[in-house]
């Protein structure tokens, strides 16, 4: 028996926005003038998480007396000083797949990490906003990627079963929140590579969103028993 797919809840940062690799500019610009060692990787250790899980990943690394705002807020300051002077790059597909989507008549929604006065601002700065009939920020949830609460909080609005919608994902963090919310996640990975737990975790691993575009096309019903 074929399980028809529902919807299509997407990511922001890394997967609609080409901005995960400015945020780790920022990030080490200012490891760099604070003599922070391993901020890069320190840095993409939080990717897919939100405030409170890369405050408490930072603290861990660094120490309980590491001032995580203070060096959150120049980071931001810096990447929102280059995304006024340049914009904020859409990824490859993006507009092409939501209007697929659009067209066809399959919900969307937005489940990002980023804060939601945030996300807000940049969808509607980027004309992308009406596209999705739910947005949820990582501030809305109390427990942050990897846990499953803001894919299912996505479905839940949506009004979807989970087991019958795509989550489009570039993190590790992000992967595993969708499969832990029973979806059926899709990775397009960007700054991270797919290792073999995320090619497990997910349906597929494609090159960018026209990929997805194409491959949702062709299995637009879904069999129970995935490859």
């Amino acid at each position: 028996m074929d399980r028809k797919m529902s919807a299509v809840v997407f990511d922001m940062d890394g997967v609609i926005f080409d901005s995960e690799r400015l945020i780790l500019a920022c990030w080490e610009k200012v490891g760099h003038k604070y003599g922070l060692a391993g901020i890069r990787e320190a840095a993409l250790d939080c990717t897919g998480t939100n405030t409170t899980k890369t405050k408490e990943i930072m603290k861990e690394r660094y120490g309980e007396g590491f001032p995580y705002e203070e060096y959150s807020k120049e980071a931001s300051v810096l990447f929102h000083e280059k995304i006024d002077r340049e914009g904020l790059p859409l990824k490859r597909g993006v507009r092409e797949l939501l209007d697929y989507l659009r067209e066809k008549d399959i919900p969307t929604a937005l489940a990002s990490s980023t804060r939601l006065q945030v996300v807000t601002e940049e969808l509607k700065q980027a004309k992308l906003y009406d596209y999705f009939r739910v947005v949820l920020g990582g501030d809305q949830l109390k427990r942050s990627k990897p846990a499953p609460d803001i894919y299912l909080t996505a479905c839940e609005r949506l009004g979807v079963n989970p087991a019958c919608a795509y989550a489009v994902e570039d993190s590790y963090n992000g992967i595993r929140s969708a499969y832990e919310a029973g979806m059926m996640p899709i990775m397009v990975p960007d700054l991270l590579a797919a290792t073999e737990e995320m090619r497990e975790k997910s349906v597929a691993v494609l090159e960018d969103l026209c990929r997805v575009k194409d491959y949702i096309v062709k299995y637009q019903r879904i069999p129970n028993s995935l490859p």
